[in-house]
């Protein structure tokens, strides 16, 4: 009975002084960050949470979904998006200023059902012949499918494959790519295309056409562990993340 006298006594304190005993719970970061990099930030969150106690809680989206989510109130301690995105929230407040480091970049890449044929697309005119002779190209109406829609212009193609070309929202080109038949070709970032089921990597664009993305990380404003906040992000730029990213397709890259 005392124990239990004791604990309300606490409790009771805890409350006249405004003070929640889940909100005192330390160790819990939350990052919002972009799609392509889910495949290497889980892991690397996981060595993270080892190594300093800190647990990390994820929000992935495109980079467009996660900038309106944050531009629209959304809260948390670090962002993890393109250069163009963190700018515009830092002139409204939302992301705070100082360093904002480049953590890699991802290429693009062509995508098949895992049961199509291997195709070689590692020169400009062996890609060529494969998205010339593809029966349908699918790929997203934002950042990587404007750069393909570059490319085939690039390569004098855009005429000849617009009437198989097929512009989606980035959530819906693998799964349209899974539900067509074998020679249905779909064009994302390379990290994506390794972790959806059903699928299979056709390879990367040839360097000649090959694009990136880049990504940078940004403490927000408001941040609820400022501090802890600003430790993943140091540990992004540590070896062993650097060892994770590499392994998950996202290299290092510089900003444009």
């Amino acid at each position: 009975m005392k124990k239990v006298l004791r604990a309300l006594v606490i409790l009771g304190f805890a409350a006249l002084l405004g003070v929640s005993t889940e909100a005192q719970s330390p160790g819990k970061i939350k990052v919002l960050s972009d799609s392509p990099l889910q495949s290497a930030l889980v892991p690397i969150a996981e060595v993270f949470r080892r190594d300093s106690g800190h647990q990390v809680e994820f929000v992935f989206g495109t980079s467009p979904v996660v900038h309106k989510k944050v531009a629209d109130g959304e809260t948390g301690d670090v962002l993890i998006i393109q250069p163009g995105f963190v700018a515009e929230l830092l002139k409204s407040g939302k992301v705070a200023p100082g360093e904002h480091p480049v953590i890699g970049r991802v290429g693009f890449g062509l995508a098949a059902r895992a049961d199509a044929p291997a195709r070689d697309i590692t020169t400009v005119e062996a890609f060529r012949h494969v998205v010339l002779n593809a029966d349908a190209l699918i790929f997203s109406n934002l950042a990587s499918g404007n750069y393909f829609a570059t490319v085939l212009e690039r390569l004098n193609i855009a005429e000849l494959v617009k009437a198989k070309v097929v512009r989606l929202p980035p959530a819906e080109v693998f799964e349209r790519v899974n539900r067509g038949k074998g020679n249905d070709i779909g064009v994302g970032t390379i990290p994506l295309i390794n972790v959806t089921k059903g699928l299979r990597l056709i390879g990367p664009l040839p360097a000649e056409v090959q694009g990136y993305i880049v990504y940078v990380a940004a403490p927000m404003s408001g941040a609820p562990s400022p501090e802890a906040g600003r430790a993943f992000i140091a540990f992004l730029r540590s070896p062993a993340a650097k060892s994770m990213f590499a392994a998950n397709g996202v290299e290092p890259g510089t900003a444009k």
